[in-house]
């Protein structure tokens, strides 16, 4: 019996069953997106906590040169492409739900016709 209470437990890694609803569907996909949110920040802000701790620690450069930096036009391109692919993911669920709405009343449309 020792054996057994030494076995680590295993649980699973995906939900089963359907999502639950806590609130209105609206108010459930905005939860659902500021969940997202919040994953992607804590993920970068670890990420980049570590990346100026080892360049700092290298002596490439200090932190304070992060906050006096100056963003070439060509980077903040690159940036604002990213970013705008970001609020993309994040907006996915209202876009979906957009896409078809128009589906539907295009779809009502051509059956008045």
């Amino acid at each position: 019996m020792a054996t057994d209470a030494k076995k680590p437990i295993k649980l699973p890694r995906t939900a089963k069953g359907k999502k639950p609803v806590y609130f209105d569907p609206v108010t459930d996909k905005l939860l659902s997106m500021i969940m997202t949110l919040m994953g992607e920040l804590s993920v970068v802000r670890d990420r980049l906590d570590t990346v100026e701790r080892l360049a700092e620690k290298a002596k490439v450069f200090k932190i304070d040169d992060i906050e006096n930096y100056e963003i070439p036009d060509e980077v903040n391109a690159v940036r604002m492409e990213r970013r705008a692919a970001y609020i993309a993911r994040v907006l996915k669920t209202v876009q979906d739900e957009l896409d078809s709405l128009q589906q539907d009343d295009g779809a009502d449309g051509a059956a008045k016709k």
